[in-house]
């Protein structure tokens, strides 16, 4: 298995997922997305499991501030902006990611892992 966990140490949400994979014992790569950004790749590894909508976290401080519920704007192009609009966690296992806490989903990638 490999987990990759992008969110920030503060974020609440980030430290869940975390503590949901080391409480079964899964080993998973943390990416502080204050320190880094996604790269365009990283992004198109995660987008065909992830819609883009989803991604964008419409309750941030940051999407609030720039006042983008009434802008138009490429939601891809903002997050590269500025990842402080990402919904966090993201957590991917290889091709596969969610976005925010999805525990059903992360139990159904620990149990085709342990069956594979």
């Amino acid at each position: 298995m490999n987990i990759l966990i992008f969110g920030t140490k503060k974020c609440k949400r980030t430290r869940q997922a975390e503590r949901f994979f080391k409480e079964r014992g899964i080993s998973y790569h943390f990416r502080d997305l204050s320190e880094r950004a996604f790269s365009s790749g990283e992004l198109n590894n995660i987008l065909p499991s992830i819609s883009r909508e989803d991604l964008l976290d419409q309750d941030s401080k940051a999407y609030k501030d720039r006042g983008m519920a009434y802008m138009e704007f490429d939601i891809i192009e903002e997050i590269m902006d500025d990842n402080r609009l990402v919904r966090t966690p993201v957590v991917r296992n290889g091709r596969k990611a969610t976005v925010g806490v999805n525990e059903t989903v992360w139990k159904e990638w620990i149990e085709e892992y342990r069956n594979s």
